[in-house]
């Protein structure tokens, strides 16, 4: 049987009620995302992971937004507090995979499995305050090298990358969270400059879309946008597992229902629901329906990367970093 072709976030607090509970158990999301109002200690954490899995009755993906800097869900006292990456980016491909390598460690003793990073958007003058210091650089080499070591980091820490955001957004002038930033940069600049990371990466098992509309390529967004997901398909070369970014963002128009379905029907394999009541999540796993068998392969093809962590010396591999990081 076929999973619901999502992965919901609407969880109220650090522990699940009998609503959430029962609503998880009867709509067997294909994951769960979690937020800073889910965390509050590593026991409390491991409980409400595993408490989550129990309703659906298998080990299913928990991803989380652990970039660093703005970005991090687990924060102090009990988690690292790492940097914005753009602040590390020159620091060089091995700071970057020991960053995420301790950063998918600390994921994973508490049952995450997945994390929503690296970030391959293009970091340029005028990118939005909201994404500028998540990028990795601003040239598309430098970023697809060090996004390589931040998802090797991950996989050797035992937890599954999603690289985001498809196909590039680092031109927006505006956070997609309050509104849909629009980009006139022709097809040719695009291919050049904002899809050569995400292609150079392809092979990843899992990315993210980007709630932005390109003026050169299509009218809608590019999560709802039929010709931008075959443009992911088949120019950048991604068949992994592609989840829409959050749908409760203010970028899209319509109900979140419609936004589901909209994003299904482009081609997208999960849609990501972040915020909400059972009620909302309701409406939108009506909307996303099941899982197809496309989604289906992709996902079997990234479960078979999730395995157990390379148990390495984290304290030693602490010390390297913040020896070349100072």
């Amino acid at each position: 049987m076929a999973h619901s072709a999502t992965i919901l976030g609407g969880i109220a607090g650090t522990d699940l009620s009998s609503a959430e509970r029962d609503f998880f158990r009867a709509a067997d999301p294909w994951g769960f995302i979690l937020f800073g109002r889910n965390v509050e200690s590593p026991e409390q954490l491991t409980r409400l992971t595993g408490d989550l899995r129990e309703a659906v009755g298998r080990e299913a993906v928990i991803t989380v937004d652990q970039e660093g800097g703005r970005v991090q869900r687990l924060g102090a006292p009990h988690w690292s507090d790492w940097p914005a990456p753009l602040d590390q980016a020159d620091c060089g491909p091995r700071a970057m995979w020991l960053r995420y390598y301790l950063i998918g460690r600390e994921l994973h003793d508490v049952g995450i499995d997945s994390n929503c990073a690296p970030t391959l958007d293009i970091a340029r003058p005028d990118t939005h305050p909201f994404l500028r210091s998540r990028c990795l650089g601003t040239d598309p080499d430098r970023v697809a090298e060090l996004g390589r070591a931040a998802a090797e980091a991950l996989l050797a820490a035992g937890v599954l990358p999603v690289m985001k955001h498809l196909p590039g957004h680092g031109r927006a002038l505006s956070d997609s969270h309050h509104d849909l930033p629009v980009v006139s940069a022709t097809e040719a600049e695009l291919d050049t400059l904002d899809f050569a990371p995400f292609r150079a990466l392809s092979d990843l098992p899992m990315a993210m879309t980007a709630h932005i509309r390109f003026t050169a390529l299509d009218d809608a967004p590019a999560t709802a946008s039929p010709r931008m997901i075959t443009l992911i398909r088949d120019r950048i070369g991604f068949d992994g597992l592609l989840m829409t970014d959050d749908i409760t963002m203010n970028a899209l128009s319509g109900t979140e229902a419609e936004r589901a379905r909209a994003s299904i029907v482009a081609g997208c394999d999960l849609v990501l629901h972040c915020n909400g009541s059972v009620s909302a999540m309701e409406a939108v796993v009506a909307a996303a329906g099941s899982m197809t068998p496309a989604a289906q392969r992709r996902a079997r093809a990234a479960l078979a990367l999730r395995r157990e962590p390379q148990d390495l010396d984290r304290a030693a591999l602490m010390r390297e970093w913040q020896r070349m990081t100072a």
